[in-house]
């Protein structure tokens, strides 16, 4: 019986080295595209298309980038036919494994010189982030890092600070300085009037425990703005 030329292919019906898993363990994982990468992790595509063209197809709707994948919440992924909760939950374990590969390369925390030295450590922290979070850097006296702490998480546009729970765990961990970060999301690195509101009253009870407030940074994907690079602290 003739087959219909229209017939969808399955990829068990590709020629073997076009299959995704059987691809890498002949050729190894540097040989695959991200979108067959993406196909071993989804697995299976639906009846329409295979694992590999659903890749394609959600990589081309996000300029092939994979920060911008890693970015999708499960909605987002739940979105296209063929990727359910598994599958989403797959995706983006993968993408949070990745992230934590990157922090990995900081088991030894160093000593802070400068704010740029600040942003190294924080910035996989906030990587792929689609809301506001506010982290510190504990610091001893010779500014080297002994501890990050999550001190809050907030909404798309803004985060809120309970100050008193902030220096409780400082005072915990015998921390004598602190480096403030907190993301903005949207991009903009510029700080907002409550940005500066919210440092000025962690300064000043910083002051009265006699604890030293290095700096703040604001990290978003386009870098990030020092309160003391630029005279605000």
């Amino acid at each position: 019986m003739k087959k219909d030329s229209k017939q969808r292919v399955k990829i068990k019906q590709w020629s073997e080295q076009d299959r995704p898993r059987e691809k890498l363990l002949a050729s190894g994982r540097r040989a695959l595209s991200d979108a067959e990468l993406v196909a071993i992790l989804i697995g299976s595509g639906s009846n329409e298309e295979t694992a590999v063209e659903l890749s394609k197809r959600i990589l081309f709707d996000l300029d092939n980038d994979l920060n911008k994948l890693a970015k999708l919440s499960m909605n987002d992924l739940c979105c296209y036919k063929g990727i359910g909760e598994a599958k989403a939950i797959s995706i983006m374990a993968a993408m949070e494994l990745g992230r934590r590969r990157k922090e990995a390369g900081f088991a030894e925390m160093p000593s802070i010189k400068s704010s740029e030295d600040a942003y190294h450590v924080l910035k996989s922290i906030y990587a792929d982030l689609g809301h506001e979070e506010f982290w510190v850097l504990l610091l001893n006296t010779g500014n080297k890092v002994i501890a990050k702490e999550l001190v809050s998480k907030g909404g798309i546009g803004m985060v809120a600070v309970d100050i008193r729970l902030l220096f409780q765990r400082v005072l915990q961990t015998r921390a004598t300085g602190l480096i403030l970060s907190h993301n903005h999301p949207s991009g903009a690195l510029q700080p907002s009037d409550a940005d500066r509101s919210l440092t000025r009253k962690i300064v000043e009870a910083a002051q009265v425990l006699d604890i030293r407030i290095l700096d703040h940074l604001i990290i978003s994907d386009e870098g990030y703005y020092s309160f003391l690079d630029h005279d605000e602290l």
